[in-house]
C-alpha cells in the first residue's frame, strides 16, 4: 500500500466513527440506546441483518472455502433462508407481543431466572469468542496487505468499533450497517471484475477450469456426519443455526426488535435470506475465479493458510487506491459490532435483576455505555489470542456459535411450543444438550453444522422426558418484568 491507500482507509474509519457518533444526540434513555425507539423501517432491517451476519469471515473465508474446495457451502445458505421464514412466524410475534428488550426475557417469563440467566450468560460467552475471531480475521487481512502487525490492526479496528458504538448506540450500529453493506458488496464486485479481466480467456476459462476441478459442485449427498457441508447437514443444520442466531441470539434479535412494526421485522428478515444467498454465491464465485487465476499464475510461495488467498491477490494485483477501497470494504464487513447487544443483555438480564432493581434511567444509560466499552475490550483480547488458531477461520467462527446455540434454542422451542416443562426439567435438558454437543465436538463425531441441531434436539427431548417426573414449579403469564 502507498499513501493513497492508507488515506482511503483512514478517511473511511474516520467517516464511520463520525457517522456513528451522530446518533448520540437521539439517546434519551436505554430504550433508545438499545432499540432506537423501534423506528427502523423494514428495508433497513433487511440490510442491517445482512451486514450483521456478513463479517470478514464471509469476505475472506467463503472465497477461501471455494478456492480449496467447492460450492457446497450454499447448502447451508439454503437452510438459512428456510430458517428465517420459521423465525418470522414462531418467535417474532412473541417478542413484539411482550414488548421485550432482549430475547432472553422470553425465557424469564416462561421459566424464571435460572434458565434466563444461563442462556444470557452463554450468549455473552460465545459472542465474545466468535466476534473476537471476526475481528482477528479483519486484522489478518489488513496485516497481509499493509504489513502492519496484526496486533496493531486489531487495536485500531477495535478502538474505532468501541467509539462509534458507545456514542451512537444501536442506531449507530444499524444505520452504519446499512451503509457498509453496499461498501463491501462494491468491494467484492471490484475483485470479481479485476479477476475476470486478468484471467486469460475470461469467464469461459473460469468455467472450464472450475468445472474440471469440481469447483461448482453444490450438492453433496453423503451421509457421513463428519462432512460439514452435505445436503442434510446444510439444510437441517442451516435451519437450526438460523433459528438460534436469528431467533434467539440477542445480537440479531436486537436488530429485529428495533423495527417499526412486527410485520416490518418479518419482511426484512425473510428478504435478507435471499440477499445473503446471492451474496454467498458471489463470494464463492470469487473463490473459483481465484483458483482459475492461480492455474495460470501459480503462487511463488506457500501461503500461511488458505484464508490469505484473497488478501494476497488484492495486494499483488490491484492498483493503488482500489487496494485502499477493498481494505475499507473488508473493514466494513467487520464493523458490525455485537457489544451494544451484549451490554443490553448484561443490563436487562443481570444488573436490574440481581444488582439494583430500582436503578434510575440515567444511571442505567451510563452503565450501558460503560458495559459497551467493557465487552469491546473483551473482544479485543479474544482477537489477539485468535492468531494461534490452527484451523479454518470460517469454520472456527461458525463452530463457536454452534457449540452453545443448540441448548439455548432447545429452551426457546420448548418455551414457545409447550407449557408442560418447568424450569428444573429445562435445566436438565440444557445440561444434556451441552454435554452432547461437547462430546460431538471433542470426538469429531460430526461436523459443526450439526451442533445446533443436535444440541436443540437433545435438550428438547430430555426436558420433555424430565417433565414427566419433575412437576412444573414456575408459572408466568404476566407481561415482561423488566423493561429498561
Amino acid at each position: 500500500m502507498n499513501g493513497l491507500d492508507y488515506a482511503v482507509v483512514a478517511v473511511y474509519l474516520v467517516a464511520v466513527v463520525t457517522f456513528g457518533s451522530y446518533f448520540a444526540k437521539f439517546q434519551k434513555n436505554t430504550k433508545s440506546y438499545f432499540l432506537t425507539d423501534q423506528s427502523v423501517p423494514w428495508w433497513a432491517i433487511c440490510f442491517t441483518v445482512v451486514a450483521t451476519e456478513t463479517s470478514t469471515l464471509t469476505f475472506i473465508g467463503v472465497p477461501a472455502s471455494a478456492y480449496a474446495g467447492n460450492w457446497t457451502f450454499l447448502q447451508l445458505a439454503a437452510g438459512y433462508v428456510i430458517g428465517r421464514m420459521i423465525v418470522s412466524t414462531l418467535f417474532l410475534p412473541r417478542y413484539f407481543r411482550g414488548a421485550m428488550v432482549t430475547s432472553y426475557q422470553l425465557l424469564q417469563q416462561r421459566f424464571g431466572s435460572s434458565v434466563n440467566s444461563i442462556s444470557a450468560g452463554l450468549f455473552l460467552l460465545t459472542r465474545s469468542l466468535a466476534d473476537g475471531i471476526r475481528l482477528y480475521v479483519t486484522a489478518l487481512a489488513i496485516s497481509i496487505v499493509t504489513g502492519v502487525p496484526v496486533n496493531v490492526a486489531v487495536l485500531v479496528l477495535g478502538v474505532a468499533m468501541i467509539i462509534y458504538t458507545v456514542r451512537g448506540g444501536s442506531a449507530a450500529v444499524i444505520w452504519t450497517d446499512v451503509v457498509q453493506m453496499f461498501i463491501y458488496i462494491a468491494g467484492a464486485l471490484i475483485v470479481f471484475f479485476a479477476l475476470l479481466w486478468q484471467i486469460p480467456g475470461g469467464w469461459s476459462e473460469v468455467i472450464r477450469l472450475g468445472s474440471a476441478a469440481g469447483k461448482f459442485s453444490i450438492i453433496n449427498l453423503s451421509f457421513n456426519p463428519t462432512i460439514p457441508y452435505t445436503l442434510w447437514a446444510g439444510v437441517a443444520g442451516g435451519i437450526a443455526l438460523t433459528l438460534a442466531t436469528h431467533g434467539t441470539d440477542q445480537f440479531l434479535v436486537q436488530r429485529l426488535l428495533s423495527a417499526d412494526s412486527p410485520r416490518g421485522a418479518a419482511r426484512g428478515l425473510v428478504l435478507s435470506g435471499f440477499i445473503v444467498f446471492a451474496q454467498f454465491t458471489l463470494f464463492l464465485t470469487i473463490g473459483a475465479m481465484l483458483y482459475a487465476y492461480h492455474q495460470h499464475f501459480p503462487l511463488t510461495a506457500a501461503l500461511p493458510r488458505n484464508d490469505a488467498i484473497l488478501p494476497q491477490f488484492i495486494v499483488d494485483h490491484l492498483p493503488h487506491g482500489l487496494i485502499g477501497f477493498i481494505i475499507a470494504a473488508i473493514v466494513a464487513a467487520a464493523l458490525s459490532p455485537s457489544i451494544n447487544a451484549m451490554a443490553a443483555t448484561t443490563v436487562n438480564d443481570f444488573y436490574v435483576k440481581y444488582v439494583k432493581t430500582n436503578a434510575s434511567e440515567a444511571s442505567l444509560l451510563r452503565l450501558s455505555k460503560q458495559l459497551t466499552v467493557f465487552w469491546g475490550v473483551v473482544q479485543l483480547g479474544v482477537a489477539l489470542g485468535a492468531q494461534y488458531l490452527d484451523r479454518s477461520l470460517l469454520d472456527s467462527g461458525l463452530s463457536v456459535l454452534s457449540l452453545t446455540s443448540g441448548p439455548v434454542l432447545g429452551a426457546f422451542l420448548i418455551g414457545v411450543l409447550t407449557s408442560r416443562v418447568g424450569a428444573r426439567a429445562m435445566l436438565i435438558g440444557m445440561a444434556a444438550g451441552t454435554i452432547t454437543v461437547g462430546w460431538i465436538w471433542w470426538t469429531n463425531a460430526a461436523g459443526f453444522t450439526w451442533f445446533a441441531l443436535a444440541g436443540a434436539a437433545m435438550t428438547s427431548a430430555v426436558a420433555l422426558v424430565a417433565s414427566i417426573v419433575i412437576p412444573r414449579e414456575f408459572s408466568s403469564t404476566s407481561p415482561r418484568e423488566n423493561t429498561v
